[in-house]
This record gives structure tokens, C-alpha cells and sequence, in this order.
């Protein structure tokens, strides 16, 4: 019961405040980066000099150069803490110092109970359910909105998640925990793909299905995105298949996957390149008008 109990507190504490977060302060989170033009123009004449800066980003052939730019700096700050995951892991300080106690923890407290209740649990990280998961939520999705961004979002984070986990696993090459494994496993240790992809499928799923809904199901639907997804992380620590550092990598590279595949599309708006069409059009007739100005 006692590994149950966290496992409980895993989902419920992280799922609660994301939810909190994501309906006190709305605007702060990657799936609604959606700004009008006034709010950019008070914001270029604010800041002259990063206004260069998105100038000088925006092709004048093509409008998605900011965004992919805007982006890319999410994702590598995800990747960072990859990174940095990685430097514990290889310098066995931080979080590292807990791989073997964690995985202990989990051995020395399983019961029969825990480990059938963890073992049905942790499939809502795996492909065989995500992937379906993702057809229905298309699907349905596509039929009450008519968009067919929804679809492509969905297959670029879905797909792209796979790719970019299981090359980091082929390039990484870290063996898994040996104590007692209780569920099965296929591939190396880091990260662990049920992490990335319940971080960054599951987002997605809550940013697809609270298009066009009221703020309060928005945050619901965050914070289940986030609580299951930490919860399905801890339940393949206690499962005895990956290391403490091997979940806490995949989450943030999941949720950096996520915010880089919402940027481009503009979170809630579903439009490839929205944000960077806004800042186009705030940000060149700022600058004509300084020119006439001349």
C-alpha cells in the first residue's frame, strides 16, 4: 500500500498545481501563445532592440521563421536539462545519488497488490495506448472542429516524440536497473520512452481537446496531462525498469518536444506559423513608419 500511496501523491500534487497554474496565469503556458497585434506593437516599442532582432528572423518569403526560431529555444532549454540529467548521471552527483535508493524502494516494497495495479497503470505510457489514443482523439477532434492542423499536430508530436527518444537511447546506451524488474522492457534505459511520451502526447492530447472550451476545462485537462504523466514516470521506477534520472530526463524532453511542436502552431490557435504572422505584422509596419519618419 505504502508504494500505492505515492504513487497516488506522484499524480495528484504535480496535477494540481499545473491545473492551478494553468487557470491562474493562463497565458504563461505553451499551448496559448496567442497574441494580438497591439500587444506586440506596445511591446516592440518597448524593447527597439530585440524588435531588430525578430527582423532580422523574418524571411520575407515566408512568415514561420520566428516561431520555428521561438521554438527551437524552448526545446533547447528542455534538452538542457537533459543535459544536465546526463552530467549527474555520468558524474553520479544531483538526482543520480538517488538511482539506486529509488530502485531499491521500489523492489524492497512491491507487493502482489501494487505490482498488478502499476503493472495495468504504466500501459497508459506505452505506445499501444498513446497511439490509438491519438487516432480516437484526431478523430474525434477533426469532426467537432474541421481543422485539419489537428491531425498533423498530433502525428508531428506523437510521431516526432518516438524518433527523437529512441535516438537518444541508441546514442546514450545506458544499461537499466538489474534489482528486480517487474514489468517488461524493450531498448536501453535513457530516457525512458514512457516518460517522453506520456509527457508530450498527453499534453498534446489536453492542448487538441481544450480548443474552443472554457478556461476551467483547459486547467483540468493540464493538470491531468501533467499528474499522469509524472505518476506513469515514478510508476517505472517502482517497476524496477528505469533509473530515477532516466524518468526525470524523459519529462523534459517530452515536454520540450511538446512546447516546441506548440509554439510552431500557436498553442490553441492550431495554425502553423500564427505567432510569427502576428509579430510580421506588428513588427514591419513599426519599422515603415520609423522610416517615413525619416
Amino acid at each position: 500500500m505504502l508504494i500505492l500511496s505515492i504513487t497516488l501523491l506522484v499524480i495528484v500534487i504535480p496535477g494540481l498545481v499545473a491545473g492551478f497554474i494553468a487557470y491562474r496565469w493562463p497565458q504563461s503556458a505553451p499551448t496559448a501563445p496567442k497574441l494580438d497585434v497591439e500587444t506586440v506593437q506596445s511591446e516592440v516599442r518597448k524593447h527597439p532592440g530585440g524588435a531588430g532582432f525578430v527582423r532580422s528572423r523574418l524571411d520575407p518569403n515566408s512568415v514561420t521563421g520566428l516561431v520555428l526560431t521561438a521554438g527551437v529555444i524552448l526545446f533547447v532549454v528542455g534538452t538542457a536539462a537533459v543535459a544536465i540529467v546526463l552530467l549527474m548521471i555520468h558524474t553520479n552527483s544531483g538526482f543520480a545519488r538517488l538511482d539506486r535508493s529509488a530502485s531499491l524502494f521500489g523492489a524492497h516494497h512491491a507487493t502482489a497488490l501494487s505490482t498488478r495495479v502499476l503493472k495495468v497503470f504504466t500501459q497508459l505510457g506505452g505506445a499501444l495506448v498513446l497511439v490509438p489514443l491519438g487516432v480516437v482523439v484526431a478523430i474525434v477532434e477533426w469532426i467537432r472542429q474541421r481543422s485539419l492542423a489537428i491531425v498533423t499536430f498530433l502525428v508531428l508530436v506523437v510521431g516526432g516524440q518516438f524518433l527523437v527518444a529512441n535516438t537518444i537511447k541508441s546514442i546514450v546506451g545506458r544499461a537499466r536497473p538489474t534489482f528486480d524488474q517487474l514489468t517488461g522492457f524493450s531498448g536501453t534505459s535513457f530516457p525512458s520512452g514512457h516518460a517522453v511520451a506520456s509527457a508530450a502526447c498527453l499534453a498534446a492530447f489536453a492542448l487538441v481537446i481544450g480548443r474552443r472550451r472554457s478556461l476551467l476545462v483547459r486547467s483540468i485537462l493540464a493538470g491531468l496531462a501533467v499528474g499522469l504523466a509524472t505518476g506513469i514516470a515514478w510508476v517505472r521506477v517502482m517497476l524496477g525498469v528505469h533509473w530515477l534520472t532516466d524518468v526525470l530526463g524523459g519529462l523534459a524532453l517530452g515536454w520540450a518536444w511538446f512546447a516546441l511542436c506548440s509554439i510552431a502552431f500557436g498553442g490553441y490557435q492550431l495554425r502553423f506559423g500564427a505567432p510569427a504572422k502576428t509579430a510580421a505584422q506588428a513588427i514591419v509596419p513599426q519599422s515603415t513608419s520609423r522610416e517615413d519618419s525619416r
